[in-house]
């Protein structure tokens, strides 16, 4: 096995493809399909299942994948320590659900590393996306939230994929309004009084059960419902039509809207905000930032 050998197999996962990757790496296909093949003998694994339309990854794959990019990442530390060699491009995926404070913490991570080139990416996406990225390596880490109604099934589902969950914090339920709504002015909000008004959620596409609901409440709690994509879109419906939604209470003016604020729901429950990875893996460099990012935007010693 050599680092030359990893490259390649990261190279042929990214693109789906061994004549793309041939391609991007300026070697031969034949080269290239005969250096996977000998690291699957010599791993004794199958690393992807080859078809007319590309290579898809397995779940041997997915684990020995982990490793390759983790031997790879120690490799250009020790480089970087000892001033031999050329470093790869940094690069580093993250995917989370929609919070503020995972924004500017990639905005800090990628402003320590800038360079002339990098491949960095912030997917803001569904529950159930977040685990399949970080269980298929796509994501290096996930961003969601715990609690009594979705534990259960999360974790099991959590395990089923051999990824581990890391509280952050823990959060009190609050909701994000208009300055102007009619209910600006409390200083805790209650259940009863939201039901005039629209409540606000992120749909969840074919897995759309409240167990991966980024909201703390169920849908079916509330007559009037609005599912949207994307944060942009829901705080200007927050404006808009004086809705609301549910969510952890830190908010930035900045990313978010200055005409949006936060009020504690007065409810039981609380979410636990943490990070989704792999077990047994090691972070890159990049991930070790992230975290620590996170946990300076979020007060956390």
């Amino acid at each position: 096995m050599t680092l030359q050998q990893l490259a390649y197999l990261v190279a042929v996962a990214e693109c789906g493809s061994i004549t793309d990757a041939a391609e991007r790496l300026f070697i031969s296909q034949p080269s290239l399909s005969a250096a996977i093949h000998n690291l699957e003998k010599e791993m004794g694994v199958t690393a992807f299942v080859r078809s007319n339309k590309g290579v898809a990854v397995t779940r041997e794959g997915e684990e020995l994948l982990s490793f390759a990019r983790m031997l790879l990442e120690q490799a250009d530390i020790m480089q970087e320590h000892f001033g031999a060699g050329r470093r790869r491009d940094p690069r580093f995926c993250v995917s989370c659900q929609h919070y503020s404070f995972a924004v500017n913490a990639f905005v800090d991570v990628v402003q320590q590393y800038d360079a002339d080139r990098y491949s960095f990416i912030l997917r803001e996406t569904q529950t159930g996306e977040i685990i399949d990225d970080v269980s298929s390596g796509r994501s290096e880490l996930g961003l969601l939230y715990l609690c009594e109604s979705n534990e259960s099934v999360l974790s099991k589902l959590l395990r089923k994929n051999e990824l581990v969950f890391e509280e952050l914090f823990t959060a009190e339920p609050h909701v994000f309004i208009s300055r102007d709504h009619p209910l600006a002015a409390r200083a805790r909000i209650t259940l009863d009084e939201l039901r005039p008004y629209p409540y606000l959620v992120f749909e969840q596409g074919e897995r759309n059960s409240f167990y991966f609901s980024e909201e703390l409440l169920s849908m079916l709690d509330m007559p009037k419902t609005i599912q949207v994509r994307d944060r942009a879109t829901l705080f200007s419906l927050v404006i808009g039509l004086n809705g609301f939604t549910v969510s952890s209470g830190i908010i930035d003016p900045k990313l978010n809207s200055p005409s949006i604020i936060a009020r504690p729901l007065d409810m039981d429950g609380s979410m636990r905000i943490g990070l989704i990875r792999k077990k047994n893996v090691v972070l890159s460099r990049y991930a070790v930032s992230y975290v620590a990012a996170l946990k300076k935007h979020l007060s956390i010693d």
